[in-house]
């Protein structure tokens, strides 16, 4: 695996923002993001789960969390501009964006495929992501150099039998990392890519795999190597790009 072991302070001063921070892959980012000294803001469906969290980094990182439940099913545009607006308030710039919520939905043939399950799942997992970035990106440009990072799949990189409505939101989150990376890439200091973390110990993974032992799977923590760097200096050159944590070697980039 990829290791990357930056300063103490390496996030220091920085602004965070991070989507489905309640648990999973979000909540290792938040925990770890904090530990090198970043300013956050936790979006999440579950208040209890996010007063939990921060309760926990208050400890730790006291004065830099903002926590706000948000329900990625029912918001409208309008929640995010409000969202954005109070942001505008507290931050003078965010540095960093990581869409991490998303939901996984019926598992079945499209024939079969519930048309509730591929609704809500478009909203959660790409219509979120859309509304949420278009807001924030006068925030994101405010930032000496900032980064925005979307969360894929393998299958939204190549299509697979009975993945549903979860596969084409992966498509098209890949889509519109790469639209916005184009849009920006000689009008901003904005660096935009997207990360597939491959198989990990989440409830989302168990759900999908019910019979699979959890253990058999990476923890979040291994993750935290690959979204440091892309945060770091180091990355600045990579943009526009698919990125796995499974094979991740920033030469491949950087050449």
């Amino acid at each position: 695996m990829f290791q990357f072991n930056p300063p103490k302070k390496f996030l220091e001063n920085r602004n965070v923002l991070i989507t489905g921070a309640s648990d999973g892959i979000g909540k290792t980012c938040a925990q770890t993001f904090a530990s090198y000294g970043a300013n956050l803001v936790l979006l999440g469906r579950s208040q209890e789960k996010l007063e939990s969290l921060y309760d926990e980094l208050e400890q730790t990182a006291p004065g830099r969390v903002i926590i706000q439940p948000m329900d990625f099913a029912v918001a409208e545009a309008d929640d995010y501009k409000m969202l954005a607006e109070h942001m505008t308030e507290q931050l003078p710039a965010l540095d960093v964006l990581i869409h991490n919520a998303a939901i996984l939905g019926a598992r079945s043939p499209i024939e079969h495929y519930p048309d509730s399950d591929w609704e809500a799942l478009m909203k959660v997992n790409v219509n979120a992501a859309f509304y949420l970035t278009k807001a924030v990106l006068p925030l994101l440009a405010a930032a000496e150099n900032a980064r925005v990072l979307f969360t894929s799949s393998s299958v939204g990189r190549t299509g697979r039998a009975y993945w549903g409505a979860y596969a084409v939101s992966k498509f098209a989150v890949e889509g519109l990392m790469q639209t916005l990376a184009d849009e920006l890439a000689t009008t901003s200091n904005i660096r935009v890519n997207s990360i597939n973390p491959g198989g990990t110990r989440t409830a989302m993974r168990q759900a999908a795999y019910p019979a699979e032992n959890p253990d058999s799977q990476p923890s979040p923590e291994t993750l935290m190597p690959v979204y440091l760097y892309m945060l770091s200096e180091e990355a600045d050159s990579i943009h526009g790009q698919a990125i796995n944590v499974r094979d991740f070697d920033p030469m491949a980039f950087n050449a």
